[in-house]
């Protein structure tokens, strides 16, 4: 015992030193100092969890948003809450953030609780150690397939982490179809919207949960919401979206600041635009009703919900308003074009694409967005940067989009440069995972942003 104990804490110091200097010198350190801490002890996670109810966010889209939402529900509950608010969200991360958290000689009486938000193939290498109080899955699209495969494999990874923690809670997006009658013995809950919003009842082609995942026949809908979710059912099975705990009944208002939505016959006002974010608050509430969290405290915290660090996060370059928004498959990318879509107003456009390991590696994805939508948009600009900025130029070009509105920017000079030269002042930055994470430390340089973190 006393060895173990002295590992333990030779392990917290050394990360908690290395993070000091992370974040001196090299104003980061989010995976490092976890890194060193489970060199030292593999099993650090197991002693700096067991004081915590932990809440597990994972999902293909809507992670972090979704964490941040409940976070910030727990903190207005007057509860003790920590949380990855770096979106630092695999294994190193993960342990970096209870490391950052942990005081020596230090005891709290009351109930402490951690919303993690988590990749999908961490899941089971968290609960190796933790059994946590709840278990979310936000939806499951194709996202990354070079490193997770299709959607199924991906499931199979996440199912692997719910199999080693029986007792936890799991709450789950009743729309997705993948979830569903998951073989656990978990006690689940699950969300939805009972509200269509795509014309028709057909999925797209490009949609990703076509085919029963029991028999392997077309499902068939009485409403879709987005890409294959909503009201589906199997006529040759009859399998089929299970009963909604918690839902969304209508939705009287979507606008570019946010939605008025029915939740369970209740009206609340989402701070959050785009279908998607009625999705992620939804989750979150559908969370904190889970947690015993008072019903009017859930209702404040989503109308005074701020935007997380470049999801829909705004800031202003002199006197130009510009929203940064991630996007990193064709579910999101979509669903982010049809948020930009609610505004009116005369905008620009900036689209970074990267393809470093954490975007993946494979961007033939962009080929599955309907970037066609943005010819009945009034956008005076299109600038192109990243990493693979002519493969987008040459989507973009092949989507009827006009050429003579195209500006490539080879740098983040240039880049910036353009959205000063913008004549009218809305610009957004739609940007996968590094390029928005280096186009923000950017502007961070530049005193565009004041909190990197």
């Amino acid at each position: 015992m006393f060895k173990i104990n002295i590992r333990f804490y030779i392990s917290v110091i050394a990360s908690k030193i290395v993070m000091k200097l992370s974040k001196t010198f090299f104003k980061g350190g989010s995976n490092f100092p976890g890194k060193v801490a489970l060199k030292l002890n593999k099993s650090i996670l197991k002693t700096l969890g067991k004081e915590y109810k932990v809440i597990l966010i994972t999902g293909t889209n809507g992670k972090t948003t979704t964490t941040s939402m409940v976070y910030s529900m727990l903190k207005d509950s007057g509860k003790r809450v920590i949380t990855n608010h770096t979106g630092a969200n695999m294994l190193p991360g993960i342990v970096a953030c209870f490391v950052e958290n942990y005081k020596f000689n230090h005891s709290y009486n009351g109930e402490q609780y951690a919303v993690i938000e988590i990749d999908e193939a961490n899941v089971k290498l968290v609960t190796e150690f933790i059994s946590p109080e709840v278990i979310t899955i936000t939806n499951l699209f194709r996202d990354q397939l070079d490193r997770y495969g299709e959607v199924h494999t991906t499931l199979l990874k996440i199912l692997e982490g719910v199999e080693k923690s029986p007792f936890s809670t799991l709450v789950l997006n009743g729309d997705e179809s993948s979830l569903g009658d998951i073989p656990a013995p978990n006690r689940k809950v699950y969300y939805g919207l009972n509200y269509g919003l795509e014309n028709g009842d057909n999925l797209d082609n490009n949609a990703d949960s076509k085919f029963c995942k029991k028999c392997k026949n077309p499902y068939t809908y009485n409403f879709i919401t987005y890409n294959h979710l909503g009201d589906y059912k199997c006529e040759s099975c009859g399998y089929k979206r299970p009963d909604l705990d918690y839902k969304v009944d209508e939705i009287k208002e979507l606008s570019r600041e946010g939605s008025m939505v029915l939740i369970n016959g209740e009206e609340l006002y989402i701070n959050q635009p785009g279908v998607y974010n009625i999705y992620n608050s939804l989750c979150a509430y559908s969370i904190g009703k889970v947690l015993g969290l008072d019903k009017n405290i859930l209702f404040d915290a989503l109308r005074k919900q701020k935007s997380s660090f470049g999801r829909q996060e705004e800031i202003k370059i002199e006197n130009k308003e510009v929203k940064i928004i991630l996007v990193k498959n064709p579910a999101g990318y979509d669903q982010a074009l049809s948020t930009v879509a609610l505004d009116s107003r005369n905008i620009n456009l900036a689209l970074m694409l990267n393809d470093n390991y954490a975007d993946g590696r494979d961007i033939s994805w962009i080929w599955d967005v309907k970037f066609e939508k943005l010819s009945s948009l009034d956008v005076e600009k299109f600038m192109i940067s990243g990493d693979r900025l002519y493969d987008m130029a040459v989507r973009l070009k092949v989507s009827g989009l006009e050429e003579e509105k195209f500006t490539l920017c080879e740098s983040y000079d240039k880049l910036l440069e353009e959205i000063k030269l913008c004549e009218s002042d809305v610009v957004y930055i739609l940007a996968t995972y590094t390029a928005m994470i280096n186009f923000r430390k950017y502007l961070h340089s530049k005193n565009y942003i004041e909190k990197l973190w």
